[in-house]
């Protein structure tokens, strides 16, 4: 697995399995048919001290040298629907990547598209369907923006109030971390509740914050125009899965698709799982994703798209790009398949 957080020693392991070739002499045999690479936002450096989702976010220079890197090392950079298409066929003598892009961020509008659209290369936005609508609750970024503004924090988490002082910058990493990790496993209006609490305590607009986070339905009506976009969904609401009966999570996938799809006229034919990893889903929502009438749902467990139907189209692996990691070399690597250990493939309708 290549985690999010790509540590120093992780980091300088890759940098070494580039210069010693190895990675290259594996590929074949590791490297799958291609890749599916997973980004968030996309914008300039801040010089903010805090910024704990900073391994979310990418520049739009990198972003640039992304893309003219692939083209270098002969990809083929092709839609989401080409890698379900690659993935169930004989292996293609070049293998392929694939960008996309969770969240629905309005940056990458803003800060991608001129990119991506400047190279003429196929894309892919997941986007949980209310936030368009502006009554999506980021939560994530409320709780960056209380942690940054305060020194001291309180709030209750089950029935105790709790109090964290908060004055240095290593203590609001470690505040963010745990909540976020309480918050991710809170039922959906539980975490509603306790964001808003937070909010209120600490005079954050929650909703506006939200809506000018996200892209609104004017700016996905310009990406629905682009033959080169694709746009799926990941929810509603965009919760965490795992945190839902089965029927709730059923019907955020299915209500998701049925709001897009009314907004973009078109069929929705993919969907990605809100934050993606294996804590926020459950096996059983990979054939709920297929019933949704999903020809694909993308992940975030690391790994290769095999061909000839070994990877299942309903769980398909991706990459997320760690930020704050910047080389080149180490991306060619990943992108090898030798980052990953190697495991049987399953086929398609088994994880």
């Amino acid at each position: 697995m290549l985690p999010s957080n790509i540590g120093f020693l992780t980091s300088l392991r890759l940098e070494l399995a580039y210069f010693s070739g190895r990675a290259w002499l594996k590929r074949r045999g590791v490297g799958g048919a291609g890749v599916v690479l997973r980004f968030e936002r996309v914008r300039p450096r801040r010089a903010a001290r805090f910024q704990p989702l900073k391994s979310h976010e990418i520049t739009p220079r990198f972003l640039d040298r992304t893309i003219r890197a692939l083209k270098r090392w002969k990809y083929d950079i092709i839609s989401m629907d080409e890698v379900c298409q690659r993935a169930v066929t004989l292996a293609s003598p070049r293998r392929f990547a694939c960008l996309t892009f969770d969240g629905g961020y309005k940056d990458v509008m803003a800060s991608a598209y001129p990119v991506l659209s400047r190279h003429g290369v196929s894309f892919t936005v997941y986007v949980p369907t209310a936030f368009p609508d502006g009554i999506g609750e980021a939560w994530w970024l409320a709780l960056e923006q209380v942690i940054a503004r305060e020194n001291r924090l309180s709030l209750v988490m089950g029935r105790e109030e709790k109090h964290f002082d908060i004055a240095g910058t290593a203590e609001k990493y470690q505040l963010y971390n745990f909540l976020w990790g309480w918050m991710r496993s809170l039922a959906p209006s539980d975490l509603s509740s306790a964001i808003n609490d937070l909010c209120t305590r600490y005079s954050v607009d929650l909703a506006a914050l939200s809506r000018e986070a996200s892209m609104d339905w004017i700016d996905l009506a310009k990406l629905a125009a682009d033959p080169l976009v694709t746009l799926g969904t990941a929810t509603v609401n965009y919760p965490a899965l795992s945190n839902l009966q089965d029927a709730a999570a059923l019907r955020e996938m299915t209500m998701g698709r049925a709001v897009a799809q009314a907004a973009f006229h078109r069929d929705v034919r993919h969907f990605a799982y809100p934050f993606g990893d294996r804590g926020s889903w459950r096996r059983q929502h990979a054939v709920m994703a297929e019933q949704a009438g999903f020809a694909g749902a993308a992940s975030a467990i690391p790994g290769v798209v095999e061909a000839e139907g070994r990877s299942n189209l309903h769980a398909l692996p991706r990459i997320s790009w760690d930020g704050r990691q910047r080389s080149l070399r180490v991306m060619r690597v990943i992108l090898s398949g030798a980052a990953f250990p190697q495991v049987r493939p399953t086929r398609s309708g088994s994880i």
